[in-house]
């Protein structure tokens, strides 16, 4: 019961952190990871993600209606991340993701010092490459992340985010609300994997994705409220605490 009580709470706040930043892994896995050492990393993972897609999809759902998005890239990105999804969820359970969670740190620490140091960045929409080449360069970046998001996981959201931003030229809220999307094509690619090899536990899953998709409901009404400034804002907040403790989970226990 108190295992219940405490990944569910957790689960509320990962939804909320989530939908405007992405790093809600980093919020949810180290506790199931901590409250059950003994388990296989892969069913923890797996748990993660049934929980995880709600809160996302939801998100996803919310800025779909409100955002204008570039359907023209996004759907063969859609396709090129679940794909990933898939493929990394397999490979966790032949391969330990325990040199990247050392590597974790230092990538997003190079995300924040692109941010931190162009102010502007993120702060008007200009798409530099649309086209064809917008879709190559996400349907390429989808299928990347999503290989890392089934293979480990935390902070996809964000490099989702820095990749609209700082590749396509996207402003903080349409660079959200597609990598909401993408986001949820990740979660449902690896969960299929996940779950067809019976690494979730259900029982978890319920109270955890009911609770993410309150914060992730939460998260992105704020979002839509006070738009890119505000989303900057808690991104670079949220980048440098997962660097905190992205470097204390990989290097310093």
């Amino acid at each position: 019961m108190v295992e219940v009580s405490a990944v569910t709470l957790v689960s509320l706040a990962a939804g909320f952190v989530n939908s405007i930043a992405g790093g809600g892994g980093l919020v949810s896995l180290p506790l199931l990871l901590g409250l059950f050492p003994a388990a296989p990393p892969a069913t923890l993972f797996g748990t993660n993600k049934a929980a995880m897609v709600w809160g996302t999809g939801w998100a996803a759902a919310v800025y779909a209606r409100r955002v204008r998005l570039p359907w023209a890239t996004l759907v063969p990105a859609l396709v090129a991340a679940a794909a990933g999804g898939v493929v990394g969820a397999r490979l966790v359970t032949l391969v330990s993701p325990d040199w990247l969670r050392r590597l974790l740190p230092a990538l997003l620490a190079v995300v924040l010092v692109v941010v931190v140091r162009q102010p502007g960045l993120g702060s008007v929409h200009a798409p530099r490459h649309p086209g064809r080449r917008e879709a190559v360069l996400a349907t390429a970046a989808a299928a990347l992340l999503g290989l890392y998001d089934g293979f480990f996981g935390p902070g996809t959201g964000s490099f989702f985010i820095f990749f609209f931003v700082r590749v396509l030229g996207f402003d903080f809220l349409h660079a959200l609300a597609c990598s909401k999307l993408l986001n949820a094509a990740t979660n449902l690619g690896s969960l299929a994997s996940f779950g067809w090899s019976g690494n979730v536990w259900w029982h978890f899953m319920l109270p955890m994705a009911l609770a993410n998709v309150v914060g992730s409901a939460a998260g992105a009404r704020l979002a839509m409220k006070h738009g890119s400034p505000f989303i900057r804002g808690v991104f670079i907040a949220v980048v440098g605490g997962l660097i905190l403790k992205a470097g204390y989970d990989g290097s310093w226990r």
